[in-house]
């Protein structure tokens, strides 16, 4: 974050140092009020251009064993060009080395589920999901696992197959 302001504020000066040196060039034709609204633009550009980039920047870096499962995109009324083009603020991973297996309920897998954000720090949830009933459940909710193997007090979500979570984990 603090790297980008920093680029934001370069931007600003780099923008206005072009109009100066144009200023510069023409005589001084072009009017006062054109170096600051450059060095705003410039500002506005460098930031609306950090936030279109983040999710591919992020992406890119993530390890070979996460795997993107779900991208929500941004639009806000106060950014009027989101709606034009939205953009991928949030998202979620997960990290297919972490898949664990039960011997005793076979249909059951465990697997850690992360979540990013433009402006929140990364976090990790345990799930279980049932292959055979495609229903998971979070396990940071107090679930735990019974002598069978079996989760006891689980708050289980029926989500069906075509759920991102599911379709990851049981395809592996």
């Amino acid at each position: 974050m603090f790297l980008e302001l920093i680029g934001t504020i370069f931007a600003g000066f780099a923008f206005a140092g072009v109009v100066m040196v144009l200023n510069k060039v023409t005589g001084g034709l072009l009017p006062r009020w054109a170096t600051p609204v450059a060095a705003g633009l410039g500002m506005i550009g460098m930031t609306i251009a950090s936030e279109y980039s983040w999710y591919d920047r992020t992406r890119d870096t993530l390890p070979d064993s996460l795997t993107v499962i779900q991208e929500v995109e941004s639009r806000a009324i106060y950014r009027p060009w989101t709606y034009a083009v939205p953009f991928v603020d949030r998202f979620a991973a997960i990290d297919t080395v972490s898949l664990r297996t039960n011997d005793q309920v076979p249909d059951q897998r465990l697997i850690d589920l992360y979540f990013f954000g433009r402006w929140a720090p990364r976090s990790m949830v345990p799930v279980a999901v049932d292959c055979a009933q495609n229903r998971r459940a979070n396990l940071a909710d107090g679930a735990e696992f019974g002598a069978d193997g079996q989760l006891v007090n689980a708050d289980w979500f029926t989500a069906g197959s075509s759920d991102p979570i599911i379709e990851a984990t049981c395809g592996v």
